[in-house]
């Protein structure tokens, strides 16, 4: 048979070859794009675990919960349940060369709901973090434009917030940001800005964090130093604890780890999927790991030292307030210099949201791609439009579709708090307590320590990962479902 006497038709992926009334089907799969280099994919991944939680509220719970003693067990649970959940779904994503929509279904055929629901989430997720992100520019620019001093009084942050128009702008221009990314890939797209964006976050945290280390309040202050107020963070106070006080010590850190990292949202799925076979997966988790735990307590640095002087312990209770609320007051206090820091701190935190949005919505779009076939940028603009459309429904959740309903974790919540509650309290626990079965006991934990050791590298944690992925990890998981639901409290 000549090839020259064949007729040949190409749709697409796929070539049809027509000779003598039969037809032959040939498929042909694209090269899955990768990260040029381990240094790139650990800049991105470390880019979406370092994100708005790291710097809010890991400082407040760690003021909350004993200062130290929240420190001591968040880094306990980091070598050992954070871990265990990164390295599988990195292996996981590497091993079948999917998103999470697809890759557990690879792995399992009765596990592809996991995928389902992994995707759910940063679905769930997108429209409101690109909201707060919205909130972060908008602060941003305040502090550029010398309104600093505005941003400090009691009614801005509500004032803004419940606005008609103005959270919406905020909201599609850094959704905006968010698809240009995205839309230009992998390499040119999220592993250039990781490229660019992590290191300067880096060198802010760190000069931030020593400047507010330098801080002293005046004598109506209580001339309370930043230094003094380093050790209340650090420094494990149990005095007045008791066994249960100890207890929601631990849930909260390991619900801090959980978000931090961003496992169980199909990110680490989907980012593994652009790692290449060649380089250490073992080494380049372990790097993840510590630069998200440095930058998180880098975070409490700038921050607890800094609300001390200032305000005193009554100051860390903020909460969710704290970085819009409470932070502007203290720059505020701090006359030119506060303006200053103001500006760096929210270019900082924006700079932090940037990377941490760009992941969630590469997790869908890369979920679209693998199912569909779709292109990247087709992809990056519908799902950039459902975001904008489900984002101005959350907006106006605080003024024209005002409401109030109580939570089964006792929070009174408007449509951000619940869209939040269900993807980050129910799904999440959800999604990690299946891959947990998934791994632990249907493929078995072979499957992750083969695809990370496929190299010849060392699992240096191989005991303590069989271990938690099977036992520890989901029962873990499951106390903190139960809490997060209010069976638990």
């Amino acid at each position: 048979m000549h090839l020259r006497k064949l007729n040949i038709k190409c749709y697409g992926n796929v070539i049809v070859n027509v000779d003598c009334g039969k037809v032959w089907f040939f498929r042909m799969d694209k090269k899955r794009n990768s990260f040029s280099s381990s240094i790139g994919f650990v800049l991105a991944a470390a880019g979406s675990a370092v994100g708005l939680g790291n710097i809010w509220r890991f400082p407040y719970l760690a003021a909350k919960d004993g200062g130290g003693f929240f420190l001591l067990i968040y880094i306990i649970l980091a070598i050992t349940f954070g871990y265990t959940l990164l390295i599988t779904e990195v292996s996981v994503g590497r091993k079948t060369k999917q998103s999470s929509l697809t890759a557990y279904g690879k792995l399992s055929k009765k596990s592809g709901w996991l995928g389902a629901f992994s995707s759910a989430v940063p679905f769930m997720i997108l429209p409101y973090y690109c909201i707060i992100g919205g909130w972060v520019l908008k602060y941003c620019i305040t502090f550029m434009i010398g309104n600093g001093e505005s941003a400090a009084e009691d009614t801005y942050f509500t004032n803004f917030i419940t606005g008609k128009f103005e959270p919406i702008i905020y909201d599609a221009i850094f959704l905006l940001l968010t698809c240009i990314v995205v839309y230009r890939g992998i390499n040119k797209g999220i592993e250039s800005l990781s490229k660019i964006l992590m290191p300067v976050l880096l060198v802010l945290v760190i000069g931030i964090a020593i400047f507010s280390l330098t801080l002293k309040g005046n004598e109506t202050q209580g001339g309370r130093t930043g230094m003094e107020g380093f050790l209340v963070y650090v420094v494990p106070d149990i005095s007045d604890m008791s066994f249960r006080d100890m207890f929601v010590v631990v849930m909260d850190a390991m619900g801090q780890l959980f978000y931090s990292i961003s496992v169980a949202m199909g990110i680490m799925v989907t980012y593994g999927s652009y790692f290449k076979d060649e380089d250490n997966l073992v080494k380049s988790v372990n790097q993840i790991e510590i630069f998200d735990t440095i930058v998180a307590f880098l975070a409490g640095v700038m921050i607890i030292p800094a609300v001390y002087v200032y305000m005193g312990k009554e100051g860390m209770t903020a909460g969710p307030g704290l970085m819009f609320v409470v932070i502007p007051k203290i720059f505020a206090e701090m006359g030119v210099f506060g303006k200053i820091s103001g500006i760096l701190f929210f270019v900082m935190v924006l700079f932090a949201a940037l990377t941490s949005s760009v992941s969630v919505l590469e997790a869908i779009v890369s979920g679209m791609i693998d199912k569909t076939g779709m292109e990247r940028k087709r992809a990056t603009l519908l799902e950039g439009g459902i975001a904008l459309v489900l984002g101005i429904i959350i907006c106006l959740g605080y003024n024209l579709l005002y409401f109030e309903i109580k939570l089964p974790n006792g929070v009174t919540a408007q449509i951000l708090d619940i869209v939040d509650y269900i993807s980050n309290n129910i799904l999440m626990p959800v999604v990690a307590v299946g891959t947990c079965i998934l791994i632990g006991w249907i493929v078995k934990p072979k499957t992750v320590i083969d695809e990370a050791t496929k190299n010849g590298e060392r699992f240096g944690r191989k005991l303590l990962y069989v271990a938690m992925i099977k036992v520890i990890a989901p029962v873990l998981l499951f106390i903190l479902f139960l809490g997060s639901i209010g069976i638990i409290r």
